[in-house]
């Protein structure tokens, strides 16, 4: 892996609460997710895998690991964004999640796209 500013991408997360698809007598909370990544480095890269690491407020922590996401492996020239919503259920009404992209950039270099932590929050529990 590289830490070249060629090789870089940034993240945007928008989230909201969903509750005409959560259940709190079950203890189903369900959220929705928008990220943008951008690439801000000045070589392609496509998008090819993610790591997801998701903490409910009991700490309790589920990894996810999988090809692309909502079914694509975008590729991303320089200045170029990708959007894409979706969605995580948890069991608490307040959660975080946190992770990474893994990238091939064009000239066969690979490397990480962090994706800084937010949180997921049931309206008027956090203050």
């Amino acid at each position: 892996m590289t830490t070249d500013k060629r090789y870089e991408c940034s993240v945007a997360v928008e989230t909201m609460f969903l509750p005409e698809q959560s259940d709190e007598a079950q203890n189903r909370y369900v959220f929705s997710y928008t990220i943008t990544i951008t690439n801000i480095g000045s070589v392609a890269a496509q998008l090819i895998s993610r790591h997801w690491v998701i903490t409910d407020a009991r700490n309790e922590v589920q990894e996810v690991r999988g090809l692309g996401v909502v079914g694509a492996q975008p590729l991303l020239r320089p200045s170029e964004s990708f959007q894409y919503t979706s969605g995580s259920v948890l069991a608490t009404p307040v959660g975080t999640m946190y992770g990474t992209y893994q990238m091939v950039a064009e000239d066969g270099t690979q490397f990480e796209a962090p994706i800084p932590a937010f949180t997921l929050s049931m309206p008027r529990v956090l203050h």
